[in-house]
């Protein structure tokens, strides 16, 4: 089991497009969380955040941090969503990638929208944890033929 790739989950896109998801992609109310390498995302079937297994540490709490300055923009064919960095002070902890969710109460609830991927561990000891979102935005959809 591992993370391999980053990616949008399915069925709460699908929600969101038939409106049963009862969210705005734009409201701040997303969370990031920190998930470890023992997770093997399902795009097509995870949807709720007890899908998936988050880090521990120092300075971590289940359920992760509120998302701030949450924007979309449409561009040319493109959809993009966006937030300011997320960033755990004084932490001790170890993640493979974050994860954005709508937090609606419990991890049985809280819909799943996307993933980033590191690439490999990242890790802090005392220190803060960052995760830096791409300057071109969280992700895209690009809805051109």
């Amino acid at each position: 089991m591992a993370i391999t790739a980053s990616g949008l989950y399915g069925l709460t896109l699908e929600k969101m497009f038939i409106d049963t998801a009862a969210q705005s992609i734009e409201a701040e109310t997303h969370n990031a969380a920190l998930l470890t390498n023992a997770n093997t995302p399902d795009f097509t079937l995870h949807d709720f955040r007890d899908d998936v297994t988050e880090t521990t540490g120092t300075g971590y709490t289940a359920g992760g941090i509120n998302l701030t300055s949450t924007e979309v923009t449409l561009s040319g064919g493109t959809l993009t969503f966006d937030a300011a960095d997320s960033a755990w002070a004084s932490s001790t902890i170890t993640a493979r990638a974050a994860l954005g969710f709508f937090d609606v109460g419990t991890a049985a609830t809280d819909m799943l929208i996307w993933l980033s991927n590191f690439g490999a561990d990242a890790s802090t000891v005392s220190g803060t944890f960052t995760v830096v979102y791409a300057a071109t935005g969280i992700w895209t959809l690009d809805f051109t033929p």
